[in-house]
């Protein structure tokens, strides 16, 4: 079974966004990979991780996508934040942008995905 991490919550910290889930997670084995995927039906980007030699599923969640458009705008850094650590996401900013860009009007996405990206990162 895939570990999955849901981050809601994003919260700025010297001119670096770092994104919180609602519970402490141990992060010190988890090494970033530079890939973002789409769940449309949890309406999350996924960061893909990787944890001894398994990928591991940082959700992004549409809660924190405000702040992630800030930080693409503002070029800033990336990171999750554990309970004993936090890993930069690194390649986030090309990975993410590409996948706006192909979301856009594009419905094999679903509705509610292409709303939702088209309203915070298109429209805004």
């Amino acid at each position: 079974m895939r570990k999955k991490l849901h981050f809601t919550k994003a919260e700025w910290k010297d001119n670096q966004l770092e994104l919180h889930t609602d519970q402490p997670e141990t992060l010190a084995d988890v090494k970033a990979s530079g890939q973002v995927i789409v769940d449309s039906d949890a309406t999350a980007f996924v960061y893909l991780a990787e944890e001894n030699d398994e990928f591991i599923y940082l959700y992004i969640h549409e809660s924190t996508w405000a702040e992630i458009q800030t930080a693409l705008q503002k070029e800033s850094k990336l990171f999750a934040a554990g309970a004993d650590t936090s890993i930069e996401l690194i390649g986030w900013k090309e990975e993410l942008s590409d996948l706006i860009e192909n979301i856009q009007g594009n419905s094999n996405y679903g509705d509610q995905m292409v709303e939702s990206v088209e309203r915070v990162f298109i429209n805004q």
